[in-house]
């Protein structure tokens, strides 16, 4: 494992499975939901450093509440 300074920039992207909410109205999708209040589970690294993941996911699921968030019109 490489050690990283501490001058080193700890950014680390991460993705998760999460519950959704999709509305379909005459077969189009109107509006999406993610619901943001999941615990991080199995989280898979994107980019950045992967020494930070554990760092990062634990920061993320600190136990704060998270609005979800909507997409769409």
């Amino acid at each position: 494992m490489t050690k990283l300074s501490s001058a080193t920039p700890r950014r680390v992207v991460f993705q998760y499975l999460v519950p959704v909410h999709v509305e379909v109205e005459d077969g189009l999708v109107r509006s999406v939901t993610v619901i943001d209040e999941t615990p991080v589970k199995n989280s898979t690294v994107v980019e950045g450093h992967a020494d930070y993941l554990e760092e990062a996911v634990k920061a993320a699921n600190d136990g704060q509440s998270w609005p979800s968030w909507q997409f769409g019109y």
